[in-house]
């Protein structure tokens, strides 16, 4: 009797399951209780640090091999295409390949002659301004461990949970003005990991709200309506009152300590106007939403229509906080994991991305941010050189491409090159630890040098980093 062949799951326009999961876990922010002064900031100011976590806090125990250098970069705005961005079809087209290798797409070209993919024509005018690196080489391709390594320098482990490059950057060079040093929008990546062995005082501050919707307004970010300013300053002079007596019966001041920490830095948010404002798109002209691509859309919706995709916003935000002194933005966007239809994913979102690039390139040289901000464009591995059977690209690792602008990296530079279907480096490759070493290196951060663990076990900030100067104005 014949029996017909199981039936085999059809490839899914999302994405493989891990990419899947991964969206899947992504965690909006858990509104906490402030207790007595009535507020509430708990997950946005990580509360649920304990003493424990003060007494695992990592300090530093060497200076590291190289001197400390001066600062070039005071802030990151990092953009994250999750999913991993074919380079083929955005910064390293191949268009003398086979057609099975270079895909659908033609080239735009550059001010300096060399191209990118046609989906990039706003990028490629601003090339001059931007450094391309186009031989990255990452480890492993799976989405949460290349993930993992891309914020924190390492590949996960079962004993060591390593900190994020942005809870590094806040616990290294700390608070520079009012607002938080390490922000997330709209929410941190579920696997990226988090603070690691650092306390939990340094993890990002998530937004829980994204500023493309309608009526964004981030969450638990202002005093009840039901609490006066009197009554609010009351609350908080009794909770001092509180304190003062706990401390008498010896209370662990650690503890306390910390708390207090998060009290000043939770009072100065819901009372300055500075902060307050930099969390709002107030004042940005008409003029600068359409630099940014407010309105540039992709492919129709499954309601038939065309939405802008919210990514302009996002990067005018990071903008905004940056010039309030935060150090590190991470800003993520799209989902990129394009086993089936590679095509239609860049078509739909690709325009907005493009637009939204070379606006905020723009808009930094305009204000005479550039030079002092870096904007890196990251995804956490590139796409298989050939198109697979059902149009996508599979998970590639051993070489893909990645995007800096100021920080006081290279104007108009070209790093690196890939071979002739985009599969190895071709010269000057650029081990992903090299690159996370040199933008650590650009902020001031000596990336050999060692912050110790659980109180006795020392970890380098990045092992095995090396400066790469080619890279550098």
């Amino acid at each position: 009797m014949h029996r017909p062949a199981p039936q085999q799951s059809a490839p899914d326009r999302r994405g493989c399951a891990g990419f899947r999961a991964l969206l899947s876990r992504r965690q909006a922010i858990q509104a906490g209780v402030f207790g007595a002064l009535g507020l509430s900031l708990g997950d946005l100011l990580r509360l649920e640090a304990r003493a424990a976590d003060v007494a695992n806090q990592a300090f530093s125990a060497a200076k590291g091999n190289a001197a400390q250098s001066k600062a070039k970069a005071l802030s990151v705005i990092q953009l994250h295409l999750g999913g991993g961005m074919p380079q083929q079809e955005s910064f390293d087209p191949k268009p003398e390949a086979p057609v099975e290798y270079r895909g659908s797409f033609g080239v735009t070209k550059t001010k300096h002659g060399d191209v990118f993919s046609e989906n990039f024509p706003k990028t490629a005018a601003i090339a001059d301004k931007v450094t391309v690196i186009r031989s990255v080489v990452g480890r492993i391709p799976d989405h949460g461990q290349a993930t993992y390594q891309l914020f924190t320098g390492y590949t996960p482990t079962a004993v060591i949970d390593y900190p994020q490059m942005g809870a590094v950057v806040s616990h290294e060079l700390g608070v520079r003005g009012e607002l938080p040093p390490y922000i997330a929008i709209p929410n941190n990546n579920s696997y990226a990991g988090s603070t690691g062995f650092l306390s939990s005082t340094y993890g990002a501050f998530e937004l829980g709200a994204d500023p493309g919707e309608p009526n964004f307004k981030v969450r638990d970010f202002s005093i009840p309506e039901n609490v006066s300013s009197s009554r609010f300053d009351r609350r908080r002079a009794a909770r001092q009152i509180i304190e003062k007596q706990i401390r008498r019966l010896e209370a662990d001041p650690s503890t306390l300590d910390t708390m207090d920490d998060f009290y000043k830095r939770a009072y100065t948010l819901l009372t300055s106007r500075k902060a307050q404002d930099a969390f709002t798109l107030n004042g940005e002209t008409e003029e600068t939403m359409q630099l940014y691509g407010r309105d540039v859309v992709g492919l129709r919706g499954p309601d038939n229509k065309f939405h802008p995709k919210g990514l302009a916003e996002r990067l005018i935000l990071a903008r905004r906080l940056v010039e309030a002194g935060t150090r590190f933005v991470t800003v993520s966007y799209g989902a990129w994991d394009s086993h089936v239809d590679v095509r239609k994913d860049c078509l739909d979102q690709m325009p907005a991305l493009d637009h939204a690039i070379a606006g905020l390139v723009t808009d930094l040289d305009r204000r005479g941010m550039l030079d002092t901000t870096l904007f890196w464009v990251t995804t956490e591995f590139g796409r298989t050189p050939k198109v697979n059977a059902t149009s996508g690209r599979d998970h590639w690792a051993r070489c893909y491409s990645m995007l800096l602008a100021g920080g006081g990296f290279a104007r108009g530079l070209i790093h690196g090159a890939s071979d002739a279907t985009a599969a190895e480096p071709a010269r000057d490759s650029v081990p992903l630890e090299h690159l996370l070493f040199t933008i650590y290196h650009q902020l001031g951060i000596d990336a050999d040098k060692e912050l110790v663990a659980f109180g006795t076990r020392p970890i380098e900030i990045i092992k095995d980093g090396k400066l790469v100067k080619g890279l550098l104005g």
